[in-house]
């Protein structure tokens, strides 16, 4: 017989946490609103104890965390986003534009335009994701987004070193 260790939450309590997640976001959306990177750099202290002058690396900074790691990291690295750039490669050669005279006089078509601008989250804390780097950065570059701006929070004050790798290489 069956025997379950685990069971889920009553869809009250569900509904409750649910609602209150809601809150919590939407009290930090409407902050961000208001106050800005003022709200942001407040609460990037309060969650994740990071305050740095600028929220931006510099290409020196990048260079420097990257110096840090194993040359392997780097190449497994290089190499999965080799896999991933591929894929999307073949994947944007399959979207076909197409232009078609219906009547004389009246055409009709689609094409695919990418997009200016892409925001990449690249989840971080106890289980970074650095893969995320790849399917989301590498493939706004390869579809041709022109500006591509990736971000993922510190783990414990400190800079996630294969993320931010990633994030680079990957464009």
């Amino acid at each position: 017989m069956t025997q379950y260790i685990k069971s889920g939450l009553p869809p009250t309590a569900i509904k409750a946490a649910d609602a209150k997640v809601r809150a919590t976001v939407e009290s930090i959306l409407a902050d961000v609103e208001v106050r800005g990177d003022g709200a942001v750099r407040e609460l990037s202290a309060k969650f994740d104890k990071w305050s740095p002058a600028s929220f931006r690396l510099s290409q020196e900074q990048i260079a420097s965390i990257m110096a840090g790691l194993p040359q392997q990291t780097i190449a497994d690295i290089q190499f999965a986003q080799a896999q991933v750039r591929n894929f999307a490669q073949a994947q944007r050669a399959a979207l076909q534009d197409i232009e078609i005279e219906t009547l004389p006089g009246v055409t009709l078509g689609h094409k695919n335009i990418p997009v200016n601008s892409v925001g990449c989250y690249v989840p971080g804390g106890r289980y970074p994701m650095v893969a995320s780097a790849h399917m989301s950065v590498i493939t706004a570059k390869v579809a041709g987004v022109k500006r591509i701006i990736a971000c993922t929070p510190p783990i414990n004050g400190e800079l996630p070193a294969a993320t931010i790798t990633a994030m680079h290489l990957g464009g």
